[in-house]
């Protein structure tokens, strides 16, 4: 596969460079484990440093990504006479006869340099890259390069010695999960392990409403008590949540309503194309025999290698089918993935194999639409303006086995043909969602799927949109799925969703904002989806202790205030016009079925959208606690409910 530079490798940012007078040096491994900390004479440590271990492998040269192939020993020295350029003074790397290489870095920020020791991997990537190919035959490696990269800090109760061991060992993580992400262990870390029973979920719905009404309300009344009753402010944040909330909804139906424009196609021959299917067998082992055979079916100009990349606990009778299915087509690869436990490292792994220039990425229960690979190289191969990413819209497939389903299925025409258009629209970024997702794949292969965030693929978007690549939206980009069957399953669903989102907003709100890439447009809308939709949920919370409080204060309410006009306006216009919107932007399998969106929009106003803020609070809530379960979402066979679209018919309708 060819190795090209994207736009997040730290080569683009001209000052993290080092110039060679400023340069690190070569050592031995007990130079980097034996030197003496910087002290100050008879005082404390001056300069605080870190040990790294970085652990270059690939997969076997047949393809075996359970096998990983290290470099030879001159090779490994070779990288690290070229990765003294990117070190400052005083710091060492040192390979060892394990093919590693050992690094001393200067720590110097709170965060313990991660940012640094990510650039470190993508010049070690490069390095890598450019010297296999120059000292080795490529007799002894396949695909892409996986980086381990650990570290720990030297500190008074951990020395060198100890903090090479544990980021050997954080390192041997970081190869598992083929993320390229740094990973720290040692003594400074500390890991909470929260006890989770069946009361947890309870005491957390409780303090997401109760508790958001109860107190309020005490502190309303507190203040009061004292002289200052600061329920006028409460009153205007109030509504001005409610009328930005509303005013952004109405601008995504706006600009959902004049969808992009497909690029023109460029003539050229389309080249070869990767689908990767990650799958978890034996929570999809009904659907995945059906799932291949779609893809089998799909057609693609340039040639689709089909890569079902998946992992299972136990054997499965369906591994025989699907051994068998890989005998019978010579495009279809079966790739076991032993050591993985999420689908991020099972894209990843994927990466070892994939042939195409361009990769989807897709759950086990997606039928893509016809075309939908010719469509999606349309926008990565615009020559006028490339998309790194191209995600598409998904349509629920079994609306028609339940009212639940059905609900969900309008749903996801809210997200996918309005809100996620017209945001990316309105804002000039998109984002990707997981599955229908088309990446070029030089792009994947640095940025990556992280399996430590519950939402990797929001995660992975907002490192895209930081190095400054381009997600784009297409609507009529259709593929077909399976909405969860059964409320556990839903709320399981939303639960990680939620919980995922706000950890992506944790860790990537400020930095994507300091982002050179970005403009003021974009940083907005960044701050409305990783800011305001965190906040928005515990604000809407607070019109009910406000009415009581005002109630409680006057000995009743006005009713023509403009605080409940302005209320009434948002829930009974924005909502429903949002539904409207996505009734008239749907799919055409789902717009034949208008009493579905009818419902949906009275389970919106009645239910649905407080349930929907519930399931952000009590997520925040888990995630502050510290609880980081990833369940996963049952997949039952195909039902037979609404059906696919027939050939073209959805994907050319949609863009019209």
């Amino acid at each position: 596969m060819t190795h090209t530079r994207h736009p997040d490798h730290p080569d683009h940012r001209p000052e993290t460079r080092a110039t060679a007078d400023t340069a690190g040096r070569v050592g031995t491994h007990t130079d980097v484990l034996e030197l003496p900390a910087a002290t100050r004479p008879g005082g404390p440590i001056r300069r605080r440093e870190i040990v790294a271990v970085i652990d270059p492998v690939w997969s076997a040269p047949d393809g075996d990504v359970n096998t990983p192939v290290r470099p030879e020993p001159a090779t490994v020295r070779a990288a690290a006479e070229r990765l003294t350029r990117h070190l400052q003074p005083g710091e060492i790397v040192a390979a060892t006869p394990a093919g590693k290489l050992v690094l001393r870095l200067r720590h110097e920020d709170r965060a313990a340099r991660p940012v640094r020791l990510q650039e470190m991997a993508y010049h070690a990537i490069e390095v890598f890259d450019v010297l296999t190919d120059q000292l080795d035959d490529r007799t002894d490696r396949a695909g892409v390069t996986d980086l381990g990269v650990g570290w720990a800090p030297i500190t008074r109760k951990q020395d060198a010695r100890s903090a090479e061991e544990h980021a050997t060992t954080a390192a041997a993580e970081s190869t598992r999960q083929r993320d390229l992400q740094p990973r720290q262990l040692g003594l400074h870390v500390n890991q909470r392990t929260p006890v989770i029973n069946r009361f947890t979920v309870s005491r957390q719905v409780l303090a997401a409403t109760v508790g958001t009404i109860v107190v309020p309300f005490l502190l309303l009344v507190a203040f009061y008590a004292i002289g200052l009753d600061i329920s006028g402010a409460v009153y205007w944040v109030l509504v001005g949540a409610l009328g930005l909330t509303a005013l952004t909804i109405w601008t995504e139906c706006s600009f959902a309503l004049d969808p992009p424009k497909l690029p023109d196609a460029t003539g050229e021959p389309a080249p070869r194309a990767t689908a990767v299917i990650a799958a978890y067998l034996p929570n999809e082992a009904d659907t995945i025999v059906e799932t291949v055979h779609r893809f089998l079916d799909q057609g693609y100009s340039g040639g689709l290698q089909i890569v079902l990349a998946y992992n299972t606990p136990v054997p499965l009778d369906v591994e025989g089918e699907l051994r068998a299915l890989e005998l019978e087509h010579e495009d279809l690869t079966v790739l076991k993935v032993a050591d993985s436990t999420s689908k991020a490292q099972n894209v990843n792994a994927a990466l070892s194999v994939a042939e195409g220039e361009f990769v989807g990425i897709f759950d086990a229960d997606h039928h893509p639409a016809p075309g939908s690979f010719d469509r999606a190289w349309r926008w990565i191969g615009d020559p006028e303006d490339p998309a790194d990413v191209v995600q598409g819209h998904c349509v629920i497939r079994n609306g028609a086995d339940s009212a639940m389903a059905k609900l969900v299925a309008v749903e996801f025409e809210q997200i996918y043909a309005v809100a996620h258009p017209g945001r990316a629209a309105a804002f000039g970024f998109g984002i990707f969602g997981g599955s229908n997702g088309y990446w070029r794949a030089s792009a994947l292969e640095r940025i990556r799927l992280r399996g430590s965030f519950l939402t990797e693929d929001i995660e992975a978007s907002m490192r895209v949109l930081e190095a400054g690549g381009r997600i784009v939206n297409d609507p009529g980009l259709v593929s077909h799925e399976l909405a969860p069957d059964t409320p556990k399953a839903l709320w399981n669903q939303r639960i990680r969703w939620a919980q995922g989102w706000f950890q992506v907003s944790m860790r990537h709100l400020v930095s994507t904002l300091r982002s050179s890439h970005l403009g003021l447009r974009q940083k907005l809308g960044v701050v409305y989806l990783l800011g305001w939709r965190e906040v928005y949920p515990w604000i809407a919370m607070s019109a009910w202790p406000l009415l009581g409080f005002l109630a409680w204060r006057d000995g009743g309410i006005d009713m023509g205030s403009p605080m409940f006009l302005l209320i009434s306006l948002f829930v009974t216009v924005s909502g429903p016009l949002q539904t409207l919107a996505a009734w008239r932007l749907a799919a055409p399998e789902m717009r034949r079925h208008p009493r579905w969106f009818v419902m949906a929009a009275i389970a919106n106003l009645v239910f649905y959208t407080e349930a929907k803020n519930l399931v952000n609070r009590v997520a925040q809530l888990k995630q502050m606690r510290g609880e980081h379960q990833w369940v996963v979402t049952p997949r039952t066979a195909s039902s037979a409910g609404t059906s696919d679209a027939p050939a073209d018919s959805t994907s050319q309708e949609v863009a019209a």
